[in-house]
């Protein structure tokens, strides 16, 4: 049996040294860094996300404002975008995803100043990463290999297969790897003989958004498998057959009538020699690299 890997470890240890950090930068510049997050509708898992993130900065030390609306068209979101660029006291900001139907997300991203980018977005930022020079890159790949460092697993030669290929995740996360001398393989929905490609991976990262997909069927022998996925499942049926032996998820579902779960199956666990749960896994790493890029755009504003 494999052992689990939750973020705790590394999310304190980070959280100390970003403390000492802001200190340091409200010394000598005089504030703390700034972050401020766009929220648009009642989506609970986003009214979730954004608490997180305005908790997780002022814990630190640093300034965080949340601008909360019902609804916004396009244009008035463009309008607020241009003015949350030329303020001088917001040092980065993101739109919290995912929007209203009716606005388009690519013009939405593209609006917002790259210095400020502090999701990683923005076609500059990513155009900064696939050229390997430095830039605010994307949190959820970003934090994803600075994990793996702090836990100091070898890299270099590996085989990684990604599950997806999102612009947010897949994508940059492979090239993310790619600088770590790792052999890069991205699948998705439509390759063939998915199963025989991932059980081949040193490294597998599932990123489809599908929960559960992951079996262990799927993975190598000792892999080392980053669960990315969160899904808020709510079929009883599915819930009691396929998470029967993890009670605390049967009680979490009855008590709120859903229950987290991954993109990965917890029986993995039995075939991977590590594995990241759902939830105290990846999520709280994504809401870190977003508290470290707004500090890295308020060092970088300041220089």
């Amino acid at each position: 049996m494999g052992k689990w890997i939750p973020s705790t470890e590394y999310i304190n240890s980070k959280k100390e040294e970003l403390k000492k950090e802001v200190i340091g930068l409200k010394e000598k510049y005089g504030r703390a860094p700034s972050l401020s997050v766009v929220l648009i509708g009642d989506n609970k898992a986003s009214q979730s996300y954004v608490k997180r993130k305005e908790k997780f900065a002022k814990e630190i030390g640093m300034n965080a404002e949340t601008l909360k609306f019902d609804y916004m068209n396009e244009k008035e979101l463009l309008e607020l975008i241009n003015k949350l660029n030329r303020r001088g006291d917001v040092d980065g900001f993101i739109i919290q995803l995912p929007l209203p139907k009716d606005i388009n997300v690519n013009n939405i991203i593209e609006a917002i100043s790259p210095e400020k980018d502090v999701d990683g977005f923005h076609p500059y930022n990513l155009g900064k990463l696939f050229r390997g020079e430095d830039a605010l890159f994307p949190c959820t790949p970003s934090g994803i290999v600075n994990f793996l460092k702090f836990h100091k697993f070898e890299l270099t030669g590996k085989n990684a297969v990604i599950v997806g290929r999102s612009n947010l995740v897949g994508k940059p996360l492979a090239i993310l790897l790619l600088k770590e001398n790792m052999t890069i393989t991205i699948t998705h929905s439509k390759t063939k003989n998915l199963q025989e490609i991932t059980s081949q991976a040193d490294f597998l990262f599932a990123a489809a958004g599908r929960p559960l997909m992951i079996t262990k069927d799927y993975v190598k022998e000792g892999a080392v498998v980053i669960d990315v996925g969160v899904n808020a499942l709510d079929d009883e049926k599915i819930i009691r057959k396929e998470l029967s032996s993890l009670p605390e998820k049967i009680k979490s579902f009855e008590k709120r009538g859903y229950v987290l779960v991954g993109d990965v199956h917890p029986e993995v666990i039995n075939k991977a020699s590590y594995l990241t749960p759902v939830p105290g896994g990846i999520g709280p790493i994504t809401v870190l690299t977003l508290i470290e890029n707004t500090i890295k755009a308020f060092k970088k504003l300041k220089a």
